[in-house]
Protein backbone atom coordinates (compact mmCIF):
# COMPACT_ATOMS: atom_id res chain seq x y z
CA UNK A 1 0.00 0.00 0.00
CA UNK A 2 1.28 3.45 -0.84
CA UNK A 3 -0.14 5.31 2.15
CA UNK A 4 0.97 4.41 5.64
CA UNK A 5 1.29 5.90 9.08
CA UNK A 6 4.64 5.66 10.82
CA UNK A 7 4.72 5.66 14.64
CA UNK A 8 6.88 8.54 15.89
CA UNK A 9 5.95 8.42 19.56
CA UNK A 10 3.39 6.53 21.66
CA UNK A 11 -0.05 7.45 20.29
CA UNK A 12 1.45 9.70 17.58
CA UNK A 13 1.76 8.83 13.87
CA UNK A 14 3.19 10.56 10.82
CA UNK A 15 1.59 10.11 7.42
CA UNK A 16 3.84 8.58 4.77
CA UNK A 17 3.31 8.07 1.06
CA UNK A 18 5.01 6.17 -1.71
CA UNK A 19 6.65 2.86 -2.37
CA UNK A 20 10.24 1.84 -1.90
CA UNK A 21 11.94 -0.11 -4.68
CA UNK A 22 11.31 -3.36 -2.78
CA UNK A 23 7.54 -2.72 -2.75
CA UNK A 24 7.07 -2.81 -6.53
CA UNK A 25 5.92 -6.11 -8.06
CA UNK A 26 5.99 -6.65 -11.83
CA UNK A 27 2.42 -7.05 -13.08
CA UNK A 28 0.78 -5.21 -10.18
CA UNK A 29 -1.63 -2.41 -11.12
CA UNK A 30 -2.11 0.59 -8.83
CA UNK A 31 -5.39 2.49 -9.19
CA UNK A 32 -4.69 6.12 -8.32
CA UNK A 33 -7.30 8.04 -6.36
CA UNK A 34 -8.82 10.54 -6.02
CA UNK A 35 -9.89 11.39 -9.55
CA UNK A 36 -9.69 14.92 -10.90
CA UNK A 37 -12.37 16.90 -12.71
CA UNK A 38 -10.75 19.36 -15.11
CA UNK A 39 -12.28 22.81 -15.25
CA UNK A 40 -12.23 25.46 -17.94
CA UNK A 41 -10.19 27.59 -15.54
CA UNK A 42 -7.54 24.84 -15.23
CA UNK A 43 -7.22 24.74 -19.01
CA UNK A 44 -7.13 28.53 -19.44
CA UNK A 45 -4.50 29.00 -16.74
CA UNK A 46 -2.39 26.18 -18.16
CA UNK A 47 -2.46 27.69 -21.65
CA UNK A 48 -1.43 31.07 -20.20
CA UNK A 49 1.36 29.60 -18.03
CA UNK A 50 2.81 27.59 -20.90
CA UNK A 51 2.24 30.26 -23.58
CA UNK A 52 0.20 27.81 -25.64
CA UNK A 53 -1.49 30.09 -28.16
CA UNK A 54 -3.57 27.51 -30.03
CA UNK A 55 -7.14 28.88 -29.97
CA UNK A 56 -8.64 25.37 -29.72
CA UNK A 57 -7.81 25.55 -25.99
CA UNK A 58 -9.37 28.91 -25.09
CA UNK A 59 -11.48 30.40 -27.92
CA UNK A 60 -15.03 29.03 -27.64
CA UNK A 61 -16.04 30.15 -31.14
CA UNK A 62 -12.96 28.51 -32.66
CA UNK A 63 -13.75 25.37 -30.68
CA UNK A 64 -17.34 25.32 -31.99
CA UNK A 65 -16.02 25.40 -35.57
CA UNK A 66 -13.55 22.55 -34.92
CA UNK A 67 -14.20 18.83 -35.40
CA UNK A 68 -14.68 18.62 -31.60
CA UNK A 69 -17.46 21.23 -31.50
CA UNK A 70 -15.91 22.87 -28.45
CA UNK A 71 -12.58 23.68 -26.84
CA UNK A 72 -10.37 20.79 -25.78
CA UNK A 73 -8.05 20.59 -22.80
CA UNK A 74 -4.39 21.11 -23.73
CA UNK A 75 -2.80 17.66 -23.94
CA UNK A 76 0.25 18.59 -21.80
CA UNK A 77 -2.20 19.51 -19.01
CA UNK A 78 -3.85 16.10 -19.31
CA UNK A 79 -0.42 14.46 -19.14
CA UNK A 80 0.62 16.55 -16.14
CA UNK A 81 -2.55 15.73 -14.20
CA UNK A 82 -2.30 11.99 -14.94
CA UNK A 83 1.36 11.96 -13.87
CA UNK A 84 0.48 13.92 -10.75
CA UNK A 85 -2.23 11.43 -9.85
CA UNK A 86 0.37 8.64 -9.93
CA UNK A 87 2.96 10.29 -7.69
CA UNK A 88 1.77 9.09 -4.28
CA UNK A 89 1.78 5.46 -5.48
CA UNK A 90 4.63 5.36 -7.98
CA UNK A 91 7.16 8.13 -7.53
CA UNK A 92 6.78 9.70 -4.08
CA UNK A 93 10.10 8.07 -3.09
CA UNK A 94 11.72 8.57 -6.49
CA UNK A 95 15.14 10.11 -6.80
CA UNK A 96 14.58 11.05 -10.45
CA UNK A 97 12.50 10.47 -13.55
CA UNK A 98 14.89 8.76 -15.96
CA UNK A 99 12.81 8.62 -19.11
CA UNK A 100 9.45 8.69 -20.81
CA UNK A 101 8.39 6.93 -23.96
CA UNK A 102 5.39 6.20 -26.09
CA UNK A 103 3.31 9.10 -24.79
CA UNK A 104 -0.06 8.79 -26.52
CA UNK A 105 -3.17 10.95 -26.33
CA UNK A 106 -5.81 8.72 -28.03
CA UNK A 107 -8.91 10.76 -27.14
CA UNK A 108 -9.65 14.41 -26.36
CA UNK A 109 -10.40 15.76 -22.90
CA UNK A 110 -12.96 18.51 -22.34
CA UNK A 111 -13.60 20.87 -19.44
CA UNK A 112 -15.87 19.01 -17.05
CA UNK A 113 -14.34 15.57 -17.71
CA UNK A 114 -13.21 13.64 -14.64
CA UNK A 115 -10.02 11.65 -15.03
CA UNK A 116 -8.73 8.64 -13.13
CA UNK A 117 -5.36 6.97 -13.54
CA UNK A 118 -3.72 3.61 -13.04
CA UNK A 119 -0.16 2.36 -13.36
CA UNK A 120 1.06 -1.15 -14.14
CA UNK A 121 4.55 -2.17 -13.10
CA UNK A 122 6.30 -3.41 -16.27
CA UNK A 123 9.85 -3.91 -15.06
CA UNK A 124 12.21 -3.35 -12.15
CA UNK A 125 15.88 -3.93 -11.59
CA UNK A 126 18.61 -2.99 -9.16
CA UNK A 127 20.62 0.07 -10.12
CA UNK A 128 24.14 -0.80 -11.30
CA UNK A 129 25.56 2.56 -10.22
CA UNK A 130 23.51 3.21 -7.06
CA UNK A 131 23.29 0.31 -4.61
CA UNK A 132 20.68 2.19 -2.53
CA UNK A 133 18.17 2.44 -5.41
CA UNK A 134 16.53 0.59 -8.27
CA UNK A 135 14.88 1.34 -11.60
CA UNK A 136 11.14 0.85 -11.99
CA UNK A 137 9.23 1.11 -15.28
CA UNK A 138 5.48 1.62 -15.27
CA UNK A 139 2.78 2.13 -17.89
CA UNK A 140 0.34 4.77 -16.70
CA UNK A 141 -3.09 5.30 -18.24
CA UNK A 142 -5.46 8.19 -17.73
CA UNK A 143 -9.13 7.40 -18.28
CA UNK A 144 -12.41 9.26 -18.30
CA UNK A 145 -15.18 7.98 -16.05
CA UNK A 146 -16.61 5.97 -18.98
CA UNK A 147 -13.28 4.12 -19.36
CA UNK A 148 -12.07 6.01 -22.45
CA UNK A 149 -8.28 6.13 -22.37
CA UNK A 150 -7.11 9.72 -22.88
CA UNK A 151 -3.42 9.41 -21.99
CA UNK A 152 -1.01 6.47 -21.99
CA UNK A 153 2.75 6.40 -21.43
CA UNK A 154 5.71 4.49 -20.04
CA UNK A 155 7.91 6.08 -17.41
CA UNK A 156 11.13 4.84 -15.83
CA UNK A 157 12.08 6.18 -12.43
CA UNK A 158 14.98 5.71 -10.05
CA UNK A 159 13.44 4.74 -6.70
CA UNK A 160 15.11 4.64 -3.30
CA UNK A 161 15.39 1.36 -1.44
CA UNK A 162 13.95 1.11 2.05
CA UNK A 163 15.94 3.22 4.50
CA UNK A 164 17.51 5.37 1.75
CA UNK A 165 14.80 7.85 0.75
CA UNK A 166 15.34 11.52 1.60
CA UNK A 167 12.57 11.39 4.22
CA UNK A 168 14.24 8.36 5.85
CA UNK A 169 17.45 10.36 6.29
CA UNK A 170 15.55 13.40 7.58
CA UNK A 171 13.36 11.51 10.02
CA UNK A 172 10.58 13.10 7.97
Amino acid sequence: MSHTSIPVAPGRYRESFGRYFEDFVIGDVYEHRPGRTISETDNTWFTLLTMNTHPLHFDAEYGKASEFGRCIVASPLTLAIVVGMSVTDVSQKAIANLGWKEIRMPAPVFAGDTLYAESEVLDKRESKSRPTAGLVTVRTRGKKTDGTVVCDFERTILVAKRGHAVEDRMGY
